[in-house]
């Protein structure tokens, strides 16, 4: 199969991936326009390290990355091209020896990308010049197995991407990085459309109380080991997106992410800023948080 692109007539490379890692899938933007037929958005969970990588490599906004969770994976080039790693700090490391986050690096032949202890964050992104190249499906290459049948990186895999030259580097510019959020607790976030719903000891409660993310957490919906006592109802199935917060009958809070459904019916009492999904996607099991309002 043949993936083209306009931008460029380099002949196209490929990467063998020799292991995959925990959870590894490529990611853009996502795709708008399919909610009506109940498609997810989908889409890459820190828009934020998403832009500053392909940014950093001159590439456009929304050319696919790889999303990597947690442990990475072990990925061989066999042609030239040019990559960044941004997000978490996986210590991502060429041939053995670790390289810096957010910085373009030209690979060879036979390099091989690794990735070694975590040091910050949850989920790194791999950009690669002019992005990877698998097909766009409903506007998007973005990876959900329903839609794409792709559900995350296996071992001898190929991937395909443009091979390019050394990028021509800048000496006066640079690109400032904020990665305060990768270590924050505070999730900044907005009233929902049930907030008001909930008597006012539990409205500050939900501000006051720390919450420990559950193993359960994916990229579908993120959950505490926390419960918040309610008697709110269930409500007519309604519209849901990427932040918004359900309650349940049980006081669980369920923060839906970027595959999650189109529509549900518990009250939806909170919904993250966009800044909110970043910060959450970047938290692990066991990590703690708080919200906190968006002003």
């Amino acid at each position: 199969m043949e993936f083209m692109n306009s931008k460029s007539s380099n002949p196209m490379g490929e990467i063998v991936v020799k292991q995959p890692g925990l959870f590894s899938t490529i990611q853009d933007f996502g795709r708008y326009g399919s909610r009506k037929y109940g498609v997810p958005e989908g889409g890459i969970m820190d828009r934020y390290a998403f832009k500053i990588c392909n940014l950093i490599l001159g590439n456009s906004e929304n050319d696919a990355v790889l999303e990597i969770t947690f442990l990475g994976p072990v990925l061989e080039f066999r042609t030239a091209t040019n990559i960044c790693v941004g997000g978490a700090n996986l210590t991502p490391k060429i041939n053995n020896l670790e390289i810096e986050l957010n910085t373009a690096y030209q690979v060879k032949a036979g390099d091989i990308l690794s990735f070694g202890k975590r040091k910050s964050g949850f989920r790194s992104y791999l950009a690669i010049k002019n992005g990877f190249q698998c097909p766009q499906i409903l506007g998007s290459r973005s990876w959900f197995e329903a839609v794409t049948g792709n559900h995350r990186l296996q071992k001898n895999q190929l991937l395909h991407y443009q091979t390019s030259e050394a990028i021509s580097k800048n000496p006066h510019s640079a690109i400032h990085v904020n990665t305060d959020y990768l270590n924050s607790e505070m999730i900044e976030t907005y009233e929902g459309p049930e907030f008001g719903k909930l008597p006012e000891s539990v409205q500050k409660h939900i501000f006051q109380q720390k919450f420990k993310v559950s193993g359960d957490s994916n990229r579908m919906a993120v959950q505490f080991e926390e419960s918040i006592n309610n008697d709110l109802k269930g409500i007519h199935t309604s519209p849901v997106m990427p932040g918004s917060v359900q309650l349940t009958p049980s006081g669980n809070l369920i923060v839906l992410m970027r595959d999650c459904q189109t529509t549900g019916g518990y009250p939806r009492v909170l919904q993250l800023s966009e800044y909110g999904i970043q910060g959450l996607s970047q938290k692990m099991p066991g990590e703690v948080v708080q919200f906190c309002r968006k002003s």
